[in-house]
């Protein structure tokens, strides 16, 4: 069974369909027999066991190691229904007790084992493997496995700082910064389950969206399959998905996540880094993260490293953008990172997933408060964001547009930097863009009449009013005589009509208003079946007619 199970190892990427799956399943022994193997007590030498193999085993294997390796590997290329079958047949609850040392020891009451383990390090790594993917077997599986305090703390446990000091210098299969790295990520696949289902679940943004936190941990992981294979799971994930985040707490596993990555090289934090990202989508562990240091300058100046993987500094990214998003009170801790410098290359970077999100979690930064206005000009980046409006990436330019919009909306310190932006709004309203960044265009336009006239002029004599009643003569056909397909898309006609809105404030933008030819579509906008939009026009109207 080792032997089978270490070269099945060597496959360990191979898909089901895979040439190698196709012919090494057939000489697996089926679910049952193995979960069979699993129930033998390895202390008493007259049970037919065929783990039980005293003396023909090395002290560097676990007389279990093979029966969970071929376990693994059966689970993984057998499909949904070799998973329901060992789940049936109580088997994740022998593999707990397997990792929790009770089936050798603890089961029988048997004081000594052959000087033998149940489980080396290697065959630690297949069971935790297995236990995942029986974690899609049904709500009851998931259940036993993950919404336990005390089966938390055991996973926990396996990547304490004395276990990963015990796998380090274990020089057997399993053991030395190889086997360090491949323990954590398997207890990261393990504890990350429940996020990437429900992250994958119908009704959620896709994970496979340029700005999804975590996006490496979807890849191959269990979690993405049960949403399509079985919705009961999903719900019963739904409803205690905050019953799980406090058991996180109350163990303390976001502390333990970030003492990870200390034991592992920077190549290989792609996985923890996207649990950490994941995590921190969710307030009592992104509380628990920055209270453990997960903001320490020295822990963010080696994750946004230029030698660092994409992955890892991808969702470093998210994780400060997810986190200036969630609460104003983490901007302390972000401006103690010391990132700001960071920032300001990725919005240059060559890679248009990073200014993407470079330029949302700038956006984020400007979220709550003006905190980091003071910020922004002193590292000369509002004029690099102003540029990222022209960006050849759709998604950069998006986002650019969202945190320009936020610069300005606290008050008017950055006005006169943002006056550049201006033409650069006012061109994305006319351009064949996505609904959500010309809404984003005209909110910022918005905002830059929000706290003061100084602009005014500038946006009247840059095209930018016009360029709002343009966009709004466009729209308005549709606003007027709605269909039941338009009403499930994002208009930017709302915004445009609460941008004008504002200008109507000014004289300048007032009277050029009155006079522009498109004037009278406000007019009819009145007469909108859509409460919202009427409501915009009417206030519209009501303020030109002021002197």
């Amino acid at each position: 069974m080792l032997a089978l199970a270490s070269i099945l190892s060597l496959e360990s990427g191979a898909l089901v369909e895979s040439p190698i799956s196709e012919i090494a399943l057939p000489l697996i022994p089926r679910t049952s027999k193995l979960s069979d193997h699993l129930k033998f007590s390895s202390g008493n030498v007259n049970e037919s066991d065929p783990c039980n193999i005293s003396g023909k085993l090395s002290y560097w294997q676990g007389v279990r190691d093979g029966c969970v390796g071929l376990l693994d590997s059966r689970l993984k290329w057998g499909g949904p229904l070799a998973v329901q079958q060992l789940c049936a047949s109580g088997t994740p609850l022998l593999l707990m007790g397997l990792l929790g040392n009770d089936v050798l020891n603890a089961s029988h009451g048997n004081d000594h084992v052959n000087d033998r383990v149940g489980l080396s390090p290697i065959g630690v790594v297949w069971t935790i493997s297995s236990l995942c993917h029986c974690l899609s077997g049904g709500a009851l599986t998931y259940r036993q496995i993950l919404i336990r305090n005390e089966h938390i703390k055991l996973f926990s446990n396996l990547i304490c700082d004395v276990h990963i000091n015990l796998v380090k210098c274990w020089i057997g299969p399993g053991g030395g910064r190889a086997g360090v790295r491949d323990l954590i990520n398997a207890v990261i696949d393990l504890l990350a389950f429940p996020f990437v289902a429900l992250q994958n679940a119908p009704g959620l943004p896709s994970a496979t969206a340029s700005v999804s936190s975590g996006f490496l941990l979807n890849i191959g992981s269990p979690g993405q399959r049960v949403c399509m294979e079985d919705k009961g799971i999903v719900k019963a994930i739904e409803e205690d998905i905050g019953k799980y985040i406090k058991i996180l707490v109350e163990v303390g596993v976001p502390g333990i996540i970030l003492r990870c990555l200390d034991h592992m090289d920077l190549n290989d934090l792609g996985r923890p880094v996207a649990f950490l990202a994941k995590m921190v989508c969710h307030r009592p562990l992104a509380i628990q993260l920055v209270s453990k240091g997960l903001l320490d300058p020295n822990k963010m100046r080696k994750l946004f490293d230029c030698s660092a993987p994409k992955e890892v500094t991808l969702d470093a990214l998210m994780i400060i953008s997810d986190l200036a998003r969630m609460d104003k009170g983490f901007y302390e801790y972000i401006k103690g990172a010391s990132v700001l410098e960071f920032l300001k290359d990725f919005l240059l970077h060559e890679d248009p997933n990073m200014r993407a999100k470079a330029c949302s979690a700038l956006g984020n930064m400007c979220r709550h408060s003006a905190y980091f206005y003071s910020s922004l000009a002193r590292h000369q980046i509002v004029g690099i964001l102003i540029e990222r409006c022209s960006d050849p990436d759709k998604r950069t330019r998006k986002f650019a547009c969202f945190a320009i919009g936020n610069a300005a909306y606290h008050n008017d310190l950055l006005y006169e930097e943002l006056r550049k932006s201006i033409p650069q709004l006012a061109n994305l309203l006319q351009m064949a863009e996505e609904d959500k960044t010309k809404a984003n265009a005209a909110g910022a336009l918005s905002n830059l009449v929000r706290n003061s006239d100084k602009l005014c002029e500038d946006i009247v004599s840059n095209g930018a009013v016009q360029s709002l009643l343009k966009l709004i003569s466009d729209c308005a056909v549709s606003a007027l005589n709605p269909s039941r397909n338009d009403s499930g898309n994002e208009s930017p006609l709302k915004i445009a009509l609460f941008s004008l809105a504002k200008m109507c404030a000014h004289p300048l933008c007032r009277q050029f208003i009155r006079s522009s030819p498109l004037f009278p579509v406000i007019g009819r906008l009145q007469q909108s079946p859509e409460s919202s939009i009427a409501k915009y026009a009417s206030a519209i109207i009501s303020k030109v007619a002021e002197p």
